[in-house]
């Protein structure tokens, strides 16, 4: 039975198809014009804190609606915002440099 659940678990976890595994996470550090890690998993509600540590300024906000934003956050400094209340994949990009993408998992 064991094997199993580990199995299923297994499924579940490779079933989001992202290039990098979601993870728990409360932070999210831009670094080097990306986000670290681009796809963190938040519990609904959560509020997460977004350090800057480029020179150059960037956000966090969501790509549909006016589900978040961070504003405008200066190379080294750092801003929070809350995740949406609503379990759901929320996409997200830095509106300076739009490259920069990721997407919010709220569990």
């Amino acid at each position: 039975m064991l094997g199993a659940t580990a199995a299923l678990l297994l499924a579940t976890a490779c079933a989001d198809g992202d290039n990098e595994p979601a993870t728990t996470s409360s932070s999210i550090t831009m670094e080097n014009f990306a986000f670290h890690p681009a796809n963190p998993e938040v519990r609904p509600g959560e509020k997460i804190t977004v350090a800057n540590k480029d020179s150059a300024t960037h956000t966090v906000t969501a790509t549909e609606g006016d589900t978040f934003d961070t504003g405008n956050i200066s190379g080294g400094d750092s801003g929070t915002f809350t995740a949406p209340s609503q379990a759901g994949r929320y996409a997200f990009v830095c509106t300076l440099h739009p490259n920069m993408t990721g997407t919010l998992i709220v569990r």
